[in-house]
């Protein structure tokens, strides 16, 4: 019988940060496929756990996959790791996880811990629908339409950043989208946990000037000055309610993506506009 590929979430920072199920197995796999197994090694010894490591990163997942996929079809059983966090959000694992899909070995996740679910979950920004970008390219042209798809799929954002372009990169979104309102977290879960909420143009100078890993929350649309008149939104509303099947919520979705605007602004212009009446 074949093994399974274990997906294991780990903690983002704090060690403590970690379910009773993905530490029975990573004990009982029979090794662990790591992004970096000296990192990985001082989760480990936290929960002595003695299990072999095999390393398994963006520059030799290619290669490395069929063996591992072969080792799986012989019945050992393998748990993927990543540095913190969930494998393949933002980090290798998926050529690894595809493999094994096409090779007819199942796949089991094991949840836990999400850079973006736990900065998102406290923004306080909209949550009912949200997309993930990861990192901003570097690279001129693949940047603008980076930008691009942003503003293009609008509302709820979360992407990540390098310390060194935090600033850059914020004052580049300003531009591109207005001082639009964002939560910026830095070193989640970690001793020096950082969250600042706020327009652009506020949170950029009361961030830290120190090294960290910043995973950003921008609403776009939702900005400081109000860019869509109430009355044109009303109207808005009113004829697209009428469409067949079109539910209440429907309808303010698809003006929010409309406008660029978060569901929630779209519901409050409409509760202010019906209270004025």
């Amino acid at each position: 019988m074949p093994g399974t590929l274990f997906v294991v979430a780990t903690p983002i920072g704090n060690l403590e940060d970690i379910t009773v199920r993905a530490l029975r197995v990573l004990r009982e796999a029979t090794v662990i496929a790591a992004e970096d197994t000296r990192r990985t090694q001082h989760l480990l010894a936290r929960h002595a756990i003695t299990t072999p490591t095999t390393s398994l990163h963006e520059h030799n997942e290619a290669g490395k996959s069929e063996a591992l996929v072969a080792r799986l079809l012989r019945g050992d059983s393998i748990a993927l790791v990543s540095d913190a966090g969930t494998p393949t959000v933002s980090d290798p694992g998926g050529l690894l996880i595809r493999a094994a899909i096409d090779a007819g070995v199942r796949v089991e996740p094991i949840p836990g811990p999400s850079a973006v679910l736990a900065a998102l979950a406290a923004s306080g920004l909209p949550t009912d629908s949200f997309a993930f970008l990861g990192f901003p390219p570097t690279r001129s042209t693949d940047r603008k339409l980076w930008f691009e798809r942003l503003k293009a799929i609008g509302g709820t954002i979360v992407f990540f950043e390098a310390p060194h372009r935090i600033q850059a990169t914020l004052h580049e979104l300003e531009r591109e989208v207005g001082d639009c309102e964002l939560a910026v977290a830095r070193e989640l879960t970690k001793i020096h946990e950082q969250l600042v909420r706020g327009p652009i143009s506020a949170v950029v100078p009361a961030l830290s000037k120190d090294r960290g890993e910043f995973t950003i929350v921008v609403s776009v649309g939702q900005t400081t000055k109000q860019t869509t008149k109430t009355v044109d939104v009303v109207a808005e509303f009113g004829e697209t309610t009428k469409l067949p099947g079109m539910t209440k919520r429907k309808a303010i979705n698809v003006i929010a993506r409309r406008h660029g605007l978060a569901p929630n602004m779209v519901y409050e212009m409409l509760e202010s506009a019906k209270k004025s009446v």
